[in-house]
């Protein structure tokens, strides 16, 4: 295999898996590096195991159609290296890759970054410990190992997905305590300005009513407008108490807590790779400046899928293939019009795709609360960096973040801000009266993921004898 490429893509999700097919039809050599031991990414994890399997079926139809995906990914021809770790991406492209205890340096003339989004972070009392985790791990536990929990789950949060889950956790046998819905009262009303221009995705709005109408029919208890959230116990989760939008409190004894507020796109390798972004006001986040190719500010380097802005797999799918044709006519496999041509249908199936996504977005939008913990509240858990210590550092200076993270430490430890970015500017910004915007994110410096002194030393031994 050899170390050079003319494209490395980083993520083997839909967004990558379509973006090396197109590649590979086009001629191009592909190296797909992805932290997964199988593709499929997020929403199609573990689907060349399960889809043989009988709890196929209680996972979905939308869940199926990556079994095909899979299987025309694996004839293309790409070389493909699961279960290793991106750490670093100099200009011109070399790419340091972990795998197996061994680094070792590629080299590509284009990169693809496909590496997905991660669920929002959302600290409050409690949410550190043992048995509180998010739906996401959830259902990566119940599509890769059909794990479900023994007792009766609490769920908190907004979105598509715990609805998903729950229809998920009820098919496979599983019981719901109840559901913590944390929408604001009002944002349906809100969110309805923007259905006319998604009513072509009118399948998606019943899919999603679909669900509810499952959930009341299974009896599952049903909190709507709840507006805080505290997890309680000895050691792990026993209590659970919230507040109703009417600001009464109530406490129950629970042993699981499921949360999620909405995801948001992983940006560390293009901020790593200095790539600009800009501050999304829909989505409350930041995401990559991309042109109508996916390509980033840094010329052919392109970001596909979540990581270039929510839009799940369907808009993930076109934005991957619109990057792989772009990478092909830059190297002159293709000529501009004939990228052109095919590039139209990407992105009509790239808009479609997209339609829902303002009134979704407006729905969904996260609460006020979300980045207003109480002091107490660890905001980063690597650090064990409170709330309470951000907001006092955040008024001695108006520091940004990056001198917060010196100050502090948080940021420092292995998920290298992930888990807390979002969190800190909030409430900097909150404490600073200024906007999130204008506060910032991390700088984001190498390595990406952690490495051992002993993978750093593993790279002597491919230099070659002088």
């Amino acid at each position: 295999m050899s170390d050079h490429t003319d494209i490395l893509i980083v993520g083997a999700g839909p967004a990558g898996m379509a973006a090396a097919v197109t590649a590979r039809r086009h001629g191009l050599s592909v190296r797909i590096v992805d932290d997964q031991p199988a593709p499929g990414g997020q929403i199609w994890r573990g689907i060349e195991t399960v889809a043989a399997t009988p709890r196929a079926k209680r996972l979905g139809e939308s869940y199926l159609a990556g079994a095909e995906r899979a299987a025309a990914f694996r004839a293309c021809g790409a070389d493909y290296e699961p279960a290793s770790q991106l750490w670093q991406i100099e200009p011109g492209f070399r790419a340091f890759i972990t795998r197996g205890g061994k680094a070792r340096a590629v080299t590509a003339e284009a990169i693809v970054l496909a590496t997905g989004a991660q669920e929002r972070p959302m600290p409050f009392p409690g949410w550190t410990l043992p048995g509180v985790l998010t739906v996401g791990a959830a259902q990566i536990l119940l599509k890769t190992a059909d794990s479900v929990p023994e007792k009766p789950v609490w769920i908190a949060g907004c979105g598509p997905l715990p609805l998903l889950y729950m229809t998920q956790l009820l098919a496979a046998g599983g019981r719901i305590a109840g559901f913590l819905d944390t929408t604001p009262r009002g944002r349906l009303g809100s969110a309805l300005r923007h259905l006319p221009q998604g009513l072509g995705r009118l399948g998606d709005l019943i899919k999603g009513l679909s669900w509810s109408l499952a959930l009341r029919r299974a009896g599952v208890p049903i909190i709507r407008h709840v507006t805080e959230l505290r997890a309680e116990g000895e050691g792990r989760l026993q209590r659970l108490r919230y507040c109703a939008a009417s600001g009464q409190e109530f406490e129950v004894p629970a042993e699981v807590l499921l949360v999620h507020e909405g995801v948001v796109p992983n940006i560390h390798a293009p901020l790593a790779l200095g790539c600009t972004v800009q501050w999304h006001a829909g989505q409350h986040c930041y995401v990559p400046v991309l042109d109508s190719w996916g390509e980033t500010s840094q010329a052919n380097i392109f970001v596909a899928g979540d990581g270039a802005g929510i839009g799940g797999a369907e808009a993930a799918e076109p934005r991957g293939r619109l990057a792989a044709l772009r990478v092909a006519t830059k190297l002159g496999r293709l000529d501009d019009g004939t990228a052109e041509a095919a590039a139209a249908p990407e992105r009509a199936a790239l808009s479609s795709a997209l339609a829902l996504r303002p009134f979704l977005d407006a729905l969904y939008a996260p609460r006020p609360q979300l980045y207003a913990p109480p002091d107490e509240t660890l905001v980063c858990r690597c650090e064990e960096v409170t709330a309470g210590e951000l907001r006092a550092r955040a008024v001695e200076g108006r520091p940004g973040p990056n001198q917060l993270k010196a100050f502090t430490r948080a940021g420092m430890g292995p998920c290298q801000g992930r888990q807390c970015g979002y969190s800190m500017a909030h409430i900097v910004a909150a404490a600073q009266g200024r906007s999130v915007e204008e506060v910032g994110f991390y700088r984001i410096r190498p390595p990406l993921k952690p490495v051992t002194l002993g993978e750093l030393a593993s790279l002597d031994e491919q230099e070659p004898a002088a």
